[in-house]
């Protein structure tokens, strides 16, 4: 974990809770986001962030350089959780946005 990355992470955070009945919580161990309802939607790991996102955003998502596909038990990729590395950290708030609405089924 790199101090930035999680600087990042934390600002995703204070926005969310500020903007949207966000909480924070855990999930697989790592820090996440969750809705209302307690859908987990976004998540810290490694330095980087995880997305759970559907359609185009998914597919958006994926074409960032070093995205992956999440896969916290290795060997079994999550197919809507993204991985969205730290180079990509000034993108983090629009994809936490669109997770949320993803997951709340506002998309």
């Amino acid at each position: 974990m790199t101090s930035d990355s999680r600087e990042a992470y934390d600002a995703v955070v204070s926005e969310m809770v500020a903007t949207s009945p966000t909480t924070s919580g855990k999930m697989f161990g790592m820090p996440c986001l969750k809705n209302s309802n307690g859908k987990a939607f976004a998540g810290y790991s490694e330095g980087s962030m995880v997305f759970k996102l559907g359609g185009a955003r998914l597919t958006e998502a994926l074409a960032l350089s070093d995205a992956e596909l999440f896969d916290p038990m290795g060997g079994r990729p999550m197919k809507e959780w993204v991985v969205i590395p730290v180079e990509h950290s000034t993108r983090w708030i629009e994809f936490a946005r669109d997770a949320f609405d993803y997951v709340s089924g506002k998309m």
